[in-house]
């Protein structure tokens, strides 16, 4: 069985100064012209450019409180923490949204750990995806007091409205596009927002969902250190390009899952094959993520 794989590279414009760009990221970066064509149709159209991404020197990670209402979420699930009210998590059905269940239900689980705590994911084949009244109505049954959205909720302008009407808070935290309306929630942080200037709008939901958790911490680095795990496996199947904030959530999280100290991961990892030390991105994307997808298309 012949297992090479054969690159297809598009057509690219052979200018005088897309040619001597290629030249001159081949040569100082001793690697081939057909390596540098890649990097320079992708954008990364000067030497300093191209060393930054293939040597991952470029870091950056934004201040949570840069997108929009992330004041206002914080400040109330701030609230809920402190007051030790009912908090209910409600997230999605995927591995995104699994993993952003997980990273906020387990950084407010931290925070304190006295408090009622739950979380809510959909059953995808009775109520499908988002926020429902069934939900609402289940977690008023169980006393909540305020939900909070990951991966989700940025469309929910009539379910919010009858949360309110059952005196439930909602925070809402997504990454999908927005519509015109947006629901009349305590804070609604999602990066699509018009009127959010966060620098980096191509985030999935564990990666909104990490930065309401260090904005309620203060330390982003502390919350990394501690779920870098999740966020990458969020990040990888939703598909997010593997640039900026999305670079560094994904080099991190790989470090963590080579020494994974979640039982759960662990046992994943061994039961499809995945070895530790040669866990990848494309492991995630082909072996882990379509596993924990699976459970939601089976049941619930």
């Amino acid at each position: 069985m012949n297992t090479r794989k054969i690159w297809k590279v598009g057509d690219f414009e052979e200018t005088v100064e897309r040619l001597s760009a290629v030249n001159d990221i081949a040569s100082s970066l001793g690697i081939s012209a057909t390596c540098a064509k890649l990097l320079l149709m992708r954008g990364y159209d000067s030497v300093s450019k191209a060393e930054a991404f293939l040597k991952n020197t470029d870091l950056s990670i934004y201040d949570p409180f840069s997108m929009k209402d992330m004041d206002r979420a914080a400040a109330r699930v701030l609230e809920a923490i402190n007051n030790c009210e009912n908090v209910a998590v409600l997230g999605d059905y995927d591995a995104d949204g699994v993993s952003a269940t997980a990273v906020l239900y387990s950084y407010l689980e931290s925070a304190n750990p006295h408090m009622k705590l739950g979380y809510y994911i959909p059953d995808r084949f009775t109520e499908g995806y988002g926020m429902s009244r069934s939900a609402i109505d289940f977690l008023h049954s169980k006393g909540a007091t305020l939900i909070v959205t990951v991966d989700t909720g940025i469309t929910a302008i009539a379910e919010v409205e009858y949360a309110k009407t059952l005196g439930i808070d909602v925070v809402v935290t997504d990454h999908h596009e927005c519509r015109e309306t947006l629901p009349d929630a305590v804070a609604v942080v999602d990066p699509h927002r018009p009127d959010c200037n966060y620098p980096r709008k191509i985030l999935s939901g564990v990666g909104v969902a990490f930065k309401l958790a260090s904005a309620l911490c203060g330390s982003q680095e502390e919350v990394l250190a501690e779920y870098a795990d999740m966020v990458c496996l969020g990040t990888v199947a939703d598909v997010m390009p593997l640039s900026g904030e999305n670079r560094v959530f994904v080099t991190r999280g790989l470090e963590s899952l080579k020494n994974t100290r979640r039982p759960g991961i662990a046992a994943l990892m061994k039961e499809c094959g995945c070895a530790p030390e040669n866990v990848s991105a494309s492991a995630i994307g082909f072996m882990l993520a379509p596993r924990i997808n699976a459970a939601g298309r089976m049941g619930q």
